[in-house]
């Protein structure tokens, strides 16, 4: 049996454990430079507030309607996340972190009869510990485990944040409920396709008449599909891999034209490059630097520039990563000078494990920066912050439009809550 835990609006229930004045009114979370709405309570929801919309096109609406607007936290996100997957990690140690706010959880083993007790207890703790509310969905394989978990969270008071599905007539009940668009992978243009079909529901897209379509269209994805929703788990648990690329890409509050400033934001982002290689233990052969552009006078508001270039040596860094970074950033701007760069990005592609870096016979790199490079990182992680620094960053990270951010309560120590003892 498998079960899907997903934390309900992750983002706003985070700024509400540390600020329960909001718990019960309106909250919208902005995304990066406070551009869209990205996250809102079911309060917000109600009140008609669009997932996505721009907030300068929201204004209005979000202060005649007073709803908390708050812009993204990510460094207490992350940390509350961590400690969600925590908890559900003393349930079961076969967890499977799906996303920051959604982790797939196999129960093989346990007692038949428990599976509404177990998600009752997972639900209570997570509320009492870290004050986040959670569904829970259980299944016979993971893509029912979703679909129970919708039915959770659509019907609160009849199942109380739990649902599981463990009989065949709940099966098919769920499957005649859902709709062809809810299912767990089939996206926006496959849903036309079947749609246009008659395949309008769950139910519909397992019957008979509809394999041979199906496996047309889907081809073995969709014959996988099939048997999930009939009870057949085929997607098992997946281990969490080395990642095959690492890209930091940002935009900026405001557009920029001088060499300097884009040469400030490369470094900073080739930096980061080479922090996630050595927590990885990989390294990288290929570096890519991206520039964007938004021109809202343009037919094509949008506009992408990159090079790449191959590095001699395997290497993880950052001063490498960062001088190379810097120099296709040179001839990325000469080829384009005169244009208003809005976004920029550093991409370090074919990866390679640490252990088996292949050294070169005529060119090699300085055998100080692996040891500069570890110092970097312990005095960083020491000091909970990117604190050393290359010469050519600036002294903001991000450098992120975040009129409205809350403290990150967890993650630094100036933003630790106060308690008053008298």
């Amino acid at each position: 049996m498998y079960a899907l835990v997903d934390c309900n609006n992750f983002y706003a229930s985070c700024e509400r454990v540390f600020q329960p004045e909001f718990v019960g009114k309106p909250v919208v979370i902005l995304s990066n430079n406070d551009g869209c709405i990205i996250s809102r309570s079911d309060e917000a929801k109600a009140l008609g507030v669009k997932m996505g919309a721009p907030e300068f096109k929201a204004r209005a609406m979000l202060k005649e309607n007073n709803i908390a607007v708050f812009s993204s936290n990510y460094a207490l996100y992350g940390d509350l996340s961590n400690r969600v997957m925590k908890i559900l990690e003393l349930f079961t140690p076969n967890v499977e972190v799906y996303s920051i706010d959604e982790s797939f959880l196999n129960f093989d083993g346990v007692r038949e009869d428990g599976f509404e007790e177990y998600g009752m207890e997972m639900k209570q703790r997570i509320m009492k510990w870290l004050s986040i509310p959670v569904c829970v969905g259980f299944g016979p394989s993971k893509t029912l485990s979703k679909m129970a978990n919708k039915i959770a969270r659509k019907y609160p008071e009849q199942t109380k944040g739990v649902y599981v599905i463990d009989t065949d007539e709940k099966r098919i009940k769920a499957l005649k409920w859902t709709k062809i668009g809810d299912v767990w992978g089939i996206g926006y243009r496959m849903k036309k396709k079947l749609e246009a079909r008659k395949i309008l529901t769950a139910f519909d897209f397992i019957q008979p008449q509809s394999e041979a379509f199906i496996k047309n269209q889907m081809g073995v994805v969709g014959l996988r599909l099939i048997g999930e929703l009939k009870g057949n788990p085929v997607l098992g648990m997946e281990l969490p891999e080395t990642k095959k690329s690492i890209a930091i890409t940002r935009s900026f509050p405001k557009q920029l034209t001088d060499f300097d400033s884009l040469r400030e934001r490369v470094s900073t982002f080739a930096m980061v490059c080479g922090e996630k290689l050595r927590n990885q233990n990989s390294c990288c052969n290929t570096v890519i630097v991206m520039l964007g552009t938004m021109d809202h006078n343009a037919e094509n508001t949008r506009g992408y520039y990159h090079q790449s270039a191959t590095v001699p040596f395997a290497t993880n860094s950052g001063m490498t990563i960062a001088n190379m970074s810097v120099k296709i950033l040179e001839k990325l701007y000469e080829e384009n000078k005169g244009l208003r760069f809005n976004k920029a990005g550093v991409i370090v592609t074919q990866l390679t494990k640490e252990s088996e870096k292949q050294f070169q016979l005529f060119e090699e790199e300085n055998p100080k920066h692996l040891a500069l490079m570890k110092t970097i990182d312990l005095i960083n992680e020491k000091a909970g912050e990117r604190k050393v620094k290359l010469g050519t960053q600036g002294r903001v990270t991000w450098n992120m439009r975040q009129n409205l951010l809350s403290p990150r309560y967890t993650t630094r120590i100036t933003d630790i809550m106060k308690v008053k003892c008298q």
